[in-house]
């Protein structure tokens, strides 16, 4: 899973006792954050859900973690890893007890981090602490269940081969990266993944270097006693005393000159257009993140100029969007066309670099920056009906930027976003030398 829409937070009712008074910092909620002396992160948020608490446990390592060749894949294919048990809960014991109190469980990894999330009954909580604090100190698995969930990892590549997003994914990030580990998806290079089952003692050394206490943030939100929940947590999770590893990221050289890269689909699809620039790191200290994300409605989103001209005037692409969000390093900036038909691809193409170049002259819609403003900040807020809405989204955001408070921060510096700083970012980035082209043309021309 590489995307989640940004969901409002800043404006979202705090769930307050009615004798407490409303929280005077720039967070919503009565968040309360605590670090344990190993550098265990527990963030909780009481919401009003009767009976109900979502558990998050952020470990901000992701496929930018995998610098060792041959070994792409691994935070993916460890994220199944981590569902196999222990010696004091043998594999398959956890489901069975996180399924008998009625929780929804499951896990996902992207390019910066990884996820484990449960949402169910406040009255399983402790059983659960319990389950995740031991996983997390104490994994433990055979070589044959490696193996066999090696080959299970397989499966899910050849499975999502069969789409052209998967492909498309490969082939931009290949071309558009030459050193940093974005170069390659979250499920790997497949050479690597096919290798898997013969790296059973590297997948050990992966878990103690990135599974530290000092690397993981945990979310509570919802219903739950806040002084119970620390006291276990202290203890079930107090004595996990590993240390995050220090290792090099590769940086990526700076791009030199346009590249481009072409997929002829053997199937029947619908055309697809990729343009794509080397973007900044988000940082919460930088308004670049709070740049893009704005940057990205304002140039092909439902009120601009070009959705008007492409999707709903001259029809020549299904959809356009923009397919980038805040990353711990350097990144891409991309925009994305589904074709009508390829005969239509020059027209999009010189429609996008048109757009590009208006707003790059200084040419911009002020009105139109400030309402893009106010939907991000606004319009998805009615999303967030339960404890797992609100966990998801916090966690999403820690991860990428590593604070309890960073969906808050990041929105705040998209209120402060100016519409020269979208001509500034367009002048220094959307330019040739740094743009990546990619083009999918379908079987027998486009038509599904």
């Amino acid at each position: 899973m590489r995307r989640l829409l940004p969901l409002l937070l800043l404006l979202l009712a705090p769930a307050l006792p009615a004798s407490a008074q409303p929280s005077t910092d720039t967070s919503p909620f009565p968040m309360k954050v605590d670090r344990l002396p190993n550098g265990l992160t527990v963030v909780r948020v009481p919401f009003r859900s009767p009976g109900l608490v979502a558990y998050y446990t952020v470990v901000r390592v992701g496929s930018r973690n995998e610098v060792e060749p041959g070994k792409t894949g691994f935070a993916h294919f460890f994220e199944h890893m981590m569902f196999k048990g222990t010696k004091k809960h043998p594999e398959g014991e956890r489901d069975r007890i996180v399924a008998s109190y009625g929780f929804d469980d499951n896990a996902f990894t992207t390019d910066d981090f990884t996820v484990y999330h449960s949402y169910g009954p406040t009255a399983g909580v402790d059983a659960l602490i319990e389950l995740e604090a031991d996983r997390f100190r104490n994994l433990e698995y055979a070589e044959p269940s490696f193996r066999t969930e090696a080959l299970a990892v397989l499966g899910e590549y050849h499975k999502n081969e069969s789409r052209p997003e998967l492909k498309m994914e490969e082939q931009l990030l290949g071309t558009a990266f030459k050193a940093h580990p974005y170069r390659h998806t979250t499920l790997g290079f497949y050479e690597d993944i096919k290798a898997m089952p013969e790296a059973y003692a590297y997948s050990r050394t992966f878990f103690e270097r990135w599974y530290t206490p000092d690397n993981t943030l945990i979310f509570i939100v919802g219903d739950f006693d806040d002084a119970a929940v620390m006291q276990q947590i202290r203890a079930e999770y107090g004595p996990w005393n590993r240390k995050l590893a220090q290792v090099t990221i590769p940086p990526e050289p700076p791009q030199k000159e346009k590249r481009t890269v072409h997929i002829d689909w053997p199937a029947s699809t619908l055309p697809r257009h990729v343009l794509a620039w080397h973007s900044p790191a988000g940082t919460l200290t930088t308004p670049s993140a709070a740049i893009q994300s704005v940057l990205g409605a304002y140039l092909v989103g439902p009120t601009s100029p070009l959705y008007k001209e492409l999707v709903l005037e001259k029809q020549l692409a299904e959809s356009i969007r923009d397919d980038s969000y805040p990353h711990r390093d350097p990144s891409l900036f991309a925009l994305n066309a589904t074709l009508k038909e390829e005969q239509h691809r020059a027209a999009v193409d010189a429609a996008f670099n048109r757009a590009i170049r208006e707003l790059a002259s200084g040419k911009v819609d002020a009105a139109r920056v400030k309402a893009i403003q106010s939907n991000i900040r606004y319009g998805l807020l009615m999303g967030l009906e339960a404890p797992d809405d609100v966990a998801v989204q916090l966690a999403w955001y820690a991860g990428i930027f590593g604070t309890p408070d960073a969906l808050s921060r990041h929105l705040q510096n998209i209120a402060r976003i100016q519409p020269e700083q979208l001509v500034s970012f367009a002048k220094r980035y959307l330019v040739d030398s740094n743009l990546t082209v990619l083009t999918l043309t379908p079987a027998a021309g486009g038509k599904p």
